[in-house]
């Protein structure tokens, strides 16, 4: 009688294995989720850049998204005119801030942009999000 008592009110205990299964797939599942994070929505780096608003589009099969590219001028002649200059693309995610671009392009801008460090497709093709 006392055998068949032991036996049958031990508690059971949880399988190791199972247990560290489900530890590990929890890890897992954090680590993707920092990294996700870290990937696509951390803020690198952020400031503003001057240059002519050279174009400004909205492209994309699936996600529409703006597209633009301002001509950065380093060097300048007496003229006012650039004799070195760098291209800076970047993406536009804010509708309004798009319109309010498309009023000065061919002119002289000022931008705020937030440098992210992949791209998500509804948020555009560059690393860089205009926001101002």
């Amino acid at each position: 009688m006392e055998n068949i008592k032991a036996i049958g009110l031990q508690p059971k205990k949880a399988n190791g294995f199972k247990r560290f299964l489900r530890w590990l797939l929890f890890i897992c599942i954090l680590i993707f989720g920092v990294f996700f994070w870290w990937k696509y929505y951390f803020t690198y780096s952020d400031g503003n850049r001057t240059g002519l608003l050279q174009k400004l589009s909205r492209k994309g099969t699936i996600f529409k998204t703006y597209e633009g590219e301002m001509v950065l001028s380093s060097i300048a002649s007496t003229n006012n005119v650039a004799l070195a200059s760098e291209k800076f693309y970047f993406s536009v995610a804010i509708d309004s801030v798009a319109k309010k671009l498309q009023v000065y392009e061919g002119k002289n801008v000022k931008v705020h942009y937030l440098q992210k460090n992949g791209t998500l497709l509804w948020r555009g093709d560059t690393e860089y999000i205009v926001d101002e």
